[in-house]
């Protein structure tokens, strides 16, 4: 059984920081990407960050150099560090597992709907 909790969303002035985090339970690393992607009403999702099962990292170009994304092995916890957050990354942000979308720098990143979700942090900037 696959459960995917997100928590550490809020609200933030423009230039703070946020770190989300994903408690990740059932899901076979070796397996499946993990990942973040984000939405807004009335827009589609847009791939934020994907790790893939080597430890690759990748982002869509909006947020290269301003988030990170990590996983703790042992706590299986999946981190999204958001620095330098601006007024257009506001958003419900979404955690994923997905056995095809391990790589969010071709703007093509969950594009469809993951494998797996959890239910979503808000994070917004003002």
């Amino acid at each position: 059984h696959v459960q995917l909790v997100e928590s550490g969303g809020g609200s933030v002035q423009a230039g703070g920081s946020l770190r989300l985090s994903c408690v990740v339970s059932g899901v076979k690393y070796n397996s499946y990407c993990m990942g973040w992607f984000r939405q807004t009403p009335g827009r589609q999702r847009e791939g934020v960050a994907a790790l893939d099962a080597t430890g690759a990292t990748s982002f869509t170009d909006s947020v290269k150099g301003r988030f990170t994304i990590s996983k703790d092995n042992v706590k299986n916890i999946l981190y999204l560090q958001m620095d330098n957050l601006k007024p257009e990354d506001t958003a419900m942000y979404y955690c994923a597992a997905d056995l095809v979308y391990c790589d969010c720098s071709d703007g093509n990143c969950y594009s469809t709907p993951p494998d797996y979700r959890g239910q979503g942090t808000q994070v917004t900037v003002s």
